[in-house]
């Protein structure tokens, strides 16, 4: 593709050098430029692209985008513009050829419920008889492959080069969570969706955006980027969301359990062995069986109803899509075993996560809830002792343990979880500085009756430690201490 069909329909400052010139590819690391490539020199949080332009150059690069002036010494294609995020992502459209308007295009945001939503629509999808792709936390998948996620929501070439991988295998639906640093970074700019969910909101990442309004405004640029987007999905019942439906210039479809919900869950029966839910929407009603337990889940569902209405899919689809999922990994996912033990593995790693899953277990009668939980290094320190008071409130005995503690001493974040703990009075808990350990411990301590969370890190196959990644699967360490304690 030529600069100036690359830049077509692109805002630029000031174009220097040969439109004509061929384009091979898009990149915006200078150790991934090849001959003919574009290099996108971007500013990030530790380091400007700007000052490797010159090892872009020598590694072959035809074209710099930058938003800075081009230095006078020198001789290549330039192009200076105002935002070179917004343009990467732009002319990344362009390059793949829009991929997101010939499919239906889902894109799901919110601090909770994004993962589970994406695998709720995916067997939906599949049981309408369509072909669904999904790019999230746990993986990018579609037909015939599966990819682990390297992030969220990946940087703007990468995610236009996969959504037309997607198209060219057959994929009809994509379902896409939109991470806020994506929307806030504006990778998602020139994707056009068809359906805009907003789950929820609660305090998280503001390490990065510092102020929840400030999250918030990064959740709801989803809901403006393009025309060719018709409905949003709104969770009724979450305070940011009422605020978000009386901002949105667009139809409007609301999930909940309150009466003014359009999509309305009714006459709900939650268990350990799933829920079922009488759901209620503009011409009909449907009843509905889930293998996932717990009232987060049903407003997973609601917003996955919803959105699966809102692209036409019949009811008996829904139905069936719903009731054909069975398990999503890493989230409140149960680990069977014969010793009479409730087990499950969940990412919840902030307080308000944390909060909804004990209250979800506690609804469930549990004789006790013995809570494993830590929390992640180099991120929002603000929630650390939010944590603690939660699992001092609602957990009848804490391990507190590593999670992730990165660049920082694991006993120090322990110790600031610990003083939330102590806040509430409780001193039902104990230190473990070894997960794996602390694991151990609490499955050892469980009677029948009791249920066993193990928090924090849900999917995740590895531990981040200063100086390396170790191999380490919650779901995994459980199992194999389960059958050192005779568990078949």
């Amino acid at each position: 593709m030529t600069l100036k069909d690359l830049f077509k329909g692109v805002p630029v400052l000031v174009s220097q050098g040969d439109e004509t010139t061929e384009i091979q590819r898009i990149v915006y690391s200078s150790k991934d430029v090849k001959p003919g490539f574009l290099f996108a020199a971007l500013k990030g949080e530790k380091k400007d692209g700007f000052d490797f332009v010159q090892e872009a150059l020598e590694n072959g690069a035809a074209a710099i985008l930058s938003d800075k002036a081009k230095p006078a010494k020198l001789k290549t294609n330039w192009i200076q513009v105002f935002d070179a995020r917004e343009t990467l992502a732009l002319c990344s459209a362009n390059f793949y050829d829009h991929p997101s308007q010939k499919m239906k295009l889902v894109g799901i945001t919110g601090t909770k419920g994004k993962t589970t939503i994406t695998f709720i629509l995916e067997s939906i999808i599949k049981s309408a008889g369509f072909e669904p792709g999904v790019i999230g936390t746990i993986s990018y998948r579609g037909p015939d492959f599966e990819l682990e996620a390297q992030r969220t929501t990946p940087e703007a070439p990468d995610l236009q080069k996969m959504l037309k991988s997607m198209l060219d295998k057959g994929v009809t639906h994509c379902l896409m969570e939109v991470s806020s640093h994506s929307l806030d970074l504006k990778r998602v700019w020139g994707i056009s969706f068809d359906v805009a969910v907003f789950t929820n909101l609660s305090s998280e990442h503001l390490d990065y955006h510092h102020t929840m309004e400030d999250y918030f405004a990064a959740k709801k640029k989803l809901f403006f980027l393009n025309s060719k987007k018709r409905t949003a999905v709104v969770n009724e019942d979450d305070p940011w969301g009422k605020r978000l439906i009386a901002e949105l210039p667009m139809s409007t479809i609301t999930f909940g359990l309150e009466p003014a919900a359009i999509v309305r869950g009714e006459k709900f029966k939650l268990n350990d062995a799933g829920l079922e839910a009488l759901v209620k929407y503009p011409g009909g009603q449907t009843a509905i069986n889930s293998s996932l337990s717990g009232k987060h889940n049903l407003y997973n569902i609601l917003a996955a109803f919803a959105v699966a209405l809102a692209l036409n899919v019949p009811s008996q689809a829904i139905k069936e899509g719903i009731a054909g999922l069975k398990q999503i990994p890493g989230r409140f996912e149960k680990i069977e075993n014969d010793l009479g033990l409730q087990i499950y593995v969940d990412y919840a790693h902030t307080d308000s996560a944390l909060r909804s899953l004990l209250e979800c277990v506690r609804e469930l009668k549990p004789s006790r809830i013995l809570l494993v939980f830590g929390a992640g290094g180099d991120r929002d320190r603000s929630k650390r002792e939010r944590m603690g008071e939660v699992a001092g409130l609602f957990a009848d005995w804490t391990f507190l343990t590593s999670d992730n503690p990165r660049s920082e001493d694991p006993l120090a974040i322990i110790q600031e979880i610990e003083k939330g703990v102590l806040k509430t009075g409780s001193k039902k808990y104990s230190i473990v500085l070894d997960r794996a350990e602390a694991i151990e411990k609490a499955l050892a301590f469980a009677k029948k009756g009791d249920y066993v969370l193990v928090a924090g890190k849900g999917h995740e196959t590895y531990q981040v430690l200063k100086d390396r990644v170790i191999p380490f699967d919650d779901g995994e360490v459980i199992r194999d201490i389960l059958k050192k304690m005779g568990s078949n």
